[in-house]
């Protein structure tokens, strides 16, 4: 592992001498090519029929999806949308995607019509892969959108018009051509690999653009510090749609590891597939934690073979993930710290750097500093500032949104995290507070602006304001504090139902709905949320 340096308070991973895709001139050939060197190796499991796919056979199923894909008219600078739950088709399409170097801009499958207009108008999609629960919602956002020329669906396909199904997709192409195929070597710094949706204080979400360049660098870092995951049988049930779970599927593929999905996480599946699969790594959130620490069904399952767990899109608590070791014995629990806009992590937790608390030392060829929110100025150990980090895997900037790009990263390259944290004397980092409003929501980024601008479309709602309130097995639940037009009379259920009819369900109000004569603001009308913050302190404070 590369040794981690500071100068001037600027802290430094280290150099990674000979990344294994230092000479690739695209993503797609360099999968190809390791699909190749490992094609025996099993590397998808479907958890639920324990079907088995080979580095061999999947070589040649995106080839195939390529082509067909190609002849829809799908090439560099088409973006392609897809909405789905984990399946072998979703890994599919993410490769087949990119041995075109097109552009692949997944979308959360509990989005509204609403959400994915927005998300569509992003990305513009040229084709959308979706899936018998998706497909609906998907065709009467394109009915809006003219630049969606093909929906091709995944499963059983209902009676709607101008709907492909994946059989007859796969057969757009009769005559295959014969050899090997080839990707084109493409500008990999330049070209757009994934876009993928980040939600903002403003509102609705962004674009965040990853290039291949992003990507093969990430490779680069996993691949240094593959160790366990090389030849692990890994459970992957976050979804493939967020950036957590795409990336870790895309690194764990090319990696050779034996990967076993599921589409989403149910209780029996997941400990079922860590028990009959013999698991010996999962990728983890911290609500499955909590499951892991207190649920009284993991008494029924056998979890001996599991070796490590890798924590990652919200912090998980030191006591959390001491429960959990001291109940099934897992050995090596790993926390890590990243965001879209950085492709996959920006610090892990290694051996030698794994304090209780800390989401570990920063990445190798990758920069990073703690600033002074006020002065801007780099801070030494222990002195609280914004985390900012800088290097190869920070994002090409947000799809047409030049401002929001130019507010996030600045123009000497530091990405602006918005969280406020520390590293200690071994270069450990810590992540104490957000500067941003953002509610993490079982690792689902809920902006409070959005959910607000919401409730005001209300006709009994005059104001309303969003916080999050921690809670041990979400992170965090949106709270609404609501002002009434007058005395109409309004109940908190039909408030929440207003929202759960409009949002996905990380958005809905699960932390409930407070009436109030007033919404605090500063004299610039932005919305004192610190103050409800403690005003909910107080009452449970009250309640002791």
């Amino acid at each position: 592992m590369s040794q981690v340096t500071a100068i001037n308070n600027i802290l430094y991973g280290g150099k990674i001498e000979d990344g294994i895709t230092k000479d690739a001139k695209s993503m797609g050939q360099f999968v190809l090519d390791r699909f190749k060197e490992i094609e025996n190796h099993v590397i998808l499991v479907d958890g639920l029929n324990g079907t088995e796919v080979t580095a061999k056979q999947f070589r040649a199923m995106i080839i195939d999806f390529a082509i067909n894909l190609r002849a829809l008219g799908v090439k560099e600078g088409v973006s392609v949308g897809i909405c789905c739950e984990n399946r072998l088709e979703f890994a599919c399409t993410m490769y087949g995607v990119m041995l075109l170097n097109a552009t692949l801009a997944p979308c959360n499958v509990t989005y509204t019509e609403r959400e994915l207009h927005h998300a569509f108008s992003l990305s513009k999609p040229k084709v959308i892969f979706a899936s018998t629960a998706t497909v609906k919602k998907v065709a009467k956002v394109a009915e809006k959108n003219s630049f969606i020329k093909h929906i091709v669906c995944f499963g059983e396909v209902p009676p709607l018009k101008h709907i492909i199904p994946y059989s007859k997709f796969l057969k757009t192409v009769k005559d295959k051509p014969k050899g090997d195929f080839k990707v084109k070597p493409t500008n990999v710094r330049e070209n757009v690999l994934l876009i993928l949706c980040s939600s903002g204080t403003t509102g609705l979400p962004k674009g965040v653009q990853l290039t291949q360049n992003n990507v093969l660098r990430t490779a680069d870092g996993q691949f240094e510090s593959r160790g366990i995951l090389q030849e692990a049988t890994v459970l992957s049930v976050i979804p493939w749609f967020h950036a957590y779970g795409c990336l870790t599927l895309m690194m764990l593929t090319a990696i050779g590891a034996r990967v076993v999905f599921l589409p989403k996480f149910q209780e029996h599946h997941f400990l079922n597939c860590i028990q009959q699969f013999q698991v010996d790594a999962a990728f983890m959130v911290p609500p499955l934690m909590v499951f892991l620490a207190k649920h009284p069904m993991i008494d029924n399952y056998d979890l001996s073979s599991l070796k490590i767990l890798m924590c990652g899109a919200a912090s998980l608590s030191k006591e959390t993930a001491n429960a959990v070791q001291e109940r099934i014995g897992v050995p090596l629990i790993r926390q890590g710290y990243g965001l879209s806009e950085a492709t996959l992590s920006l610090t892990v937790q290694s051996d030698g750097h794994d304090t209780p608390g800390s989401v570990g030392t920063v990445r190798a060829d990758t920069y990073a500093k703690v600033i002074d929110t006020e002065t801007g100025k780099p801070l030494g150990p222990n002195q609280r500032g914004e985390l900012c980090f800088k290097g190869d895997v920070i994002m090409k900037g947000y799809v047409g949104d030049k401002k929001a790009t130019e507010q996030t990263i600045d123009s000497d390259g530091w990405l602006h995290t918005g969280d406020i944290g520390y590293y200690d004397e071994e270069f450990n980092f810590f992540v104490v507070d957000r500067i941003k409003e953002l509610i993490k929501y079982k690792g689902f980024q809920v902006p409070p602006a959005e959910i607000e601008a919401l409730l005001l479309t209300h006709p009994k709602i005059k104001d309303a304001a969003v916080i999050g309130i921690p809670d041990e097995a979400s992170g965090e639940l949106p709270m609404a504090f609501v002002v009434k037009h007058g005395t109409d009379n309004l109940t908190q259920k039909e408030v929440m139902d207003f929202i759960s009819e409009r949002a996905s369900p990380a958005k809905r109000l699960h932390g409930g709905v407070r009436f109030i004569d007033e919404i605090p603001k500063n004299p610039t009308g932005k919305i004192l949320r610190r103050v409800l913050r403690d005003m909910v302190k107080n009452e449970i404070k009250s309640k002791l």
